[in-house]
């Protein structure tokens, strides 16, 4: 028998490819890896809301430096105007045909209407999608469909509560019209609310935006009616929520036909 025992293989410890976005291993260990979840769990803030946040904070700061109270306060303030602004991200279903929700919320209404006379468009009725946003929604807005922006058109008006059919006809609203890339035309309006006081539209006629894409914000509660061509078939009922850029609200006819 030997006296001594032959080398045993030792096994290559596998590495780990460091993590671009947290310098750290992708087997999740450190601490840098779960600040990095932390940060990927709160989302961005829109530009529109910037303004009014640093004002808030300002505001807090001023008052604890006067005080020396009300620290706790302002901060929770802050914050919740913070996340009112917020943009979460959002995946797009990419199948040709179809018309995502413009807005988080809850659908009010379902049914024929007169598209907003400012937009030009013939030929009656339409079908529109009513997505009325709460203080606790998402308050982007977002493109329903891949197209050309054909016409924007700014109303000022009232600011009703927005879950009253007649927001749609009285309040302050930004009326959209859009031109798919298939031929289809859909108009998608912004509706102040009660205490709405301000619509941001980031986009300008002529621009092609793609569907799922910020385009807007409405600040404190509002509305978003969504008016599709004939023959689209609806996917949501009221009293759905919906979620914008993401959740399917309608189906589109086939293509028009061209010469």
């Amino acid at each position: 028998m030997p006296d001594t025992v032959p080398d045993m293989p030792v096994p290559e410890i596998p590495e780990f490819p460091a993590d671009p976005d947290t310098h750290v291993p992708a087997d999740g260990s450190g601490l840098g890896h779960f600040a990095a979840l932390i940060r990927r769990s709160i989302p961005p803030m829109h530009p529109g809301g910037r303004p009014i946040v640093a004002g808030v904070a300002g505001t807090a700061l001023l008052a604890r430096a006067v005080t020396g109270r009300g620290t706790l306060l302002g901060t929770l303030v802050t914050a919740g105007i913070a996340a009112f602004f917020r943009e979460p991200a959002r995946v797009t279903p990419l199948r040709a045909g179809i018309v995502v929700a413009p807005a988080d919320g809850l659908v009010s209404t379902v049914g024929e209407a007169l598209p907003p006379p400012e937009l030009g468009l013939t030929g009656g009725p339409a079908t529109r999608i009513s997505v009325f946003l709460s203080v606790l929604d998402v308050h982007v807005q977002r493109v329903p469909l891949d197209a050309r922006v054909a016409r924007l058109v700014h109303r000022p008006g009232l600011f009703l509560s927005a879950d009253l059919d007649k927001a749609s006809d009285d309040n302050e609203r930004t009326s959209m019209l859009l031109e798919g890339t298939d031929g289809h035309q859909l108009a998608v309006v912004q509706i102040a609310g009660l205490l709405a006081r301000r619509i941001v539209c980031q986009v300008r006629e002529g621009d092609e935006v793609a569907a799922g894409q910020t385009y807007g914000l409405i600040r404190f509660g509002s509305r978003v009616d969504t008016y599709l061509p004939a023959g689209s078939r609806v996917l949501v009922e009221p009293g759905q929520r919906t979620i914008g850029g993401e959740t399917v609200i309608a189906e589109l006819p086939p293509a028009p036909a061209t010469l």
